[in-house]
């Protein structure tokens, strides 16, 4: 049975060093719990050239008269090592602290020659997850790309990112609501990329809407004194009858807040009166929890900070109800485009003609046929996430939306740049591969039989350091905040770092590519650094990819 490979991890690191160093601390019984943070992992290229890790010397006076770190504890720290934990080639005193290097060939071999577990992941998780994406519930008729604002469409992707980082961590995953097959919306988010649930157009979801309207009938949270003190005239109570509900029903909200001992909602929630609209909200939260363990599910409230106190109401009803799901809100904040009306369907046509517009500029009669229809669009879909998605959730986003603005093909911002990027990979492994097929290059050998200390350049250490060895701690972060207990209603899942994170790989890539010719001349004592630099950018290929997968967009071959 082959043993599991342990990836090196940055996290895993910094803690066996922090051990390290105050495990003999001579003010161990003085340190607060603010100050556990002893080292810092460097990231800057400037920074990089003389060390990894550093333990400022403000850390140091807190452990030792005068900041004096002990030879002893030196020496530990150079042989450190355990699970996950970074070899270490030397650590010294200097002007700023103590500094820690770490053995960059060993740390090359050992992520380069065993790639797939930085890729995914650091935690396997279980369990059930709804996202309920507020801005697709039906009011009188299913929402279409003309009615939706640019809000609610960044909503819709916010809580398709979250889906797709949630199920690759290990949860089950479910979307609600379910929309009807061939519709507009359904169409318009599939140019997106995103495969929203589905039902027939014959479909009814009335008879759960009858269940929930018993079920918020005979709750005990029914306020029927409020309800005996307001009774309408006959005329009220016809226009009742349209509205689906034949007398008026009202829920004491704040009671059920109370009972429950529940934290972070609005202190104004008080008596609610049912509508239609939020049975029919309720039964399409009972439809898609079917065959959810609900008592240990967790349900995502993914919505507009507009409508963050009405999506609160109906998490209290549902709760009124019964439901015994945990339920969080992911609210998101409003998008601005300064001067200009423009709803989704209009944003996307606009950004689609822009992206088109500058492909023909840069390419010229090229553009033409399916395959350049594919490319646009999925370059188009990538411009419209990261604008979307880049940004905090909680925080407003800004657009220029102006006609005559385009949308660059080059520039290190946003989706074109990432995509760009990304593809240049794809063209270097192609002309790698038709040197192969020539005979001016053998294949690339085992990593085992290469001599990484050929990688040099401070420009691949970054590389490897900032992104390849992080990545899986990255993409860790939102069960961890998931899994967090308490906190309030409100949860904040950091939905804007894997965009960010990859305009910050195309940013380190690209001045690197520049820099660097990979594909030298065929000579064999060339061969070894070539390809421990083929091994390198493969493996961040292999990153570009799974961090795309994250959003949906599937790579483009060329460009």
């Amino acid at each position: 049975m082959m043993e599991e490979v342990i990836p090196f991890s940055t996290v895993s690191t910094v803690k066996a060093l922090s051990d390290a160093l105050r495990r003999d601390a001579e003010h161990e019984a003085d340190i607060s719990r603010e100050r556990e943070k002893f080292w810092f992992k460097e990231s800057s290229a400037k920074n990089l050239r003389n060390r990894d890790f550093l333990a400022p010397n403000t850390v140091l006076t807190t452990l030792y008269a005068a900041g004096e770190v002990p030879p002893d504890v030196l020496r530990r720290i150079r042989k450190l090592h355990g699970s996950g934990v970074l070899p270490i080639a030397a650590s010294e005193m200097t002007a700023e602290g103590l500094r820690v290097c770490v053995d960059r060939c060993a740390a090359f071999k050992g992520v380069l020659c065993e790639i797939m577990p930085y890729l995914r992941p650091a935690a396997e998780r279980e369990g059930c997850v709804l996202v309920n994406c507020a801005a697709l519930h039906s009011k009188q008729a299913t929402p279409s790309p003309d009615t939706l604002t640019l809000g609610q469409l960044r909503t819709i992707l916010i809580a398709d990112h979250l889906g797709m980082q949630l199920r690759r961590q290990g949860y089950t995953v479910s979307f609600c609501p379910a929309l009807p097959q061939e519709s507009d919306v359904v169409s318009f988010l599939k140019t997106l990329g995103i495969d929203w649930p589905t039902v027939t157009f014959s479909w009814t979801n009335e008879d759960r809407e009858e269940k929930m309207k018993k079920a918020v009938e005979n709750t005990t949270y029914r306020d029927r004194e409020m309800e005996r003190g307001k009774r309408r005239s006959r005329g009220e109570e016809i226009e009742g009858e349209k509205r689906g509900i034949k007398e008026e029903i009202r829920i004491n909200l704040k009671q059920v807040v109370q009972d429950e001992n529940l934290q972070g909602y609005d202190p104004s929630l008080g008596i609610c009166t049912v509508q239609r609209e939020a049975l029919c909200h309720l039964a399409q939260l009972d439809h898609a929890t079917t065959d959810f363990p609900v008592s240990t599910a967790t349900v995502l409230h993914v919505t507009s900070c507009q409508d963050e106190f009405r999506q609160q109401q109906t998490a209290m009803l549902w709760r009124a109800t019964g439901a015994t799901a945990v339920q969080r809100l992911v609210i998101c904040g409003p998008v601005k485009t300064p001067g200009v009306q423009m709803n989704a369907a209009q944003y996307l046509q606009l950004r689609q003609a822009q992206m088109k517009e500058a492909s023909e500029m840069k390419y010229g009669d090229q553009v033409e046929g399916q395959t350049w229809d594919d490319i646009i669009r999925v370059m188009t879909s990538a411009t419209v996430r990261f604008e979307l998605l880049s940004t905090v959730h909680t925080s407003p986003v800004t657009l220029d939306v102006q006609r005559d603005s385009g949308v660059s093909t080059k520039g290190p911002r946003g989706g074109v740049f990432v995509m760009y990027n990304c593809a240049r990979l794809h063209t270097l492994f192609s002309s790698y591969e038709k040197g192969v097929e020539q005979g001016l290059y053998p294949e690339i050998p085992d990593g085992a039989e290469l001599d990484f200390s050929a990688l040099k350049e401070e420009g691949e250490w970054l590389l490897l350091f900032n992104y390849l060895i992080p990545f899986s701690e990255l993409l860790d972060q939102s069960g961890q905040i998931l899994e967090h207990k308490g906190g309030g209603a409100r949860v904040n899942l950091r939905t804007e770092q894997v965009c960010r994170f990859l305009v910050s790989l195309s940013k380190d890539f690209s001045s690197y590519y520049n820099r660097v010719h990979v594909l030298g001349e065929p000579l064999p004592h060339l061969f070894n650094q070539m390809f421990c630099r083929l091994l390198l950018l493969r493996a961040l290929r292999e990153l570009y990819h799974s961090a795309l997968d994250f959003l949906n967009l599937p790579p483009i071959p060329q460009l």
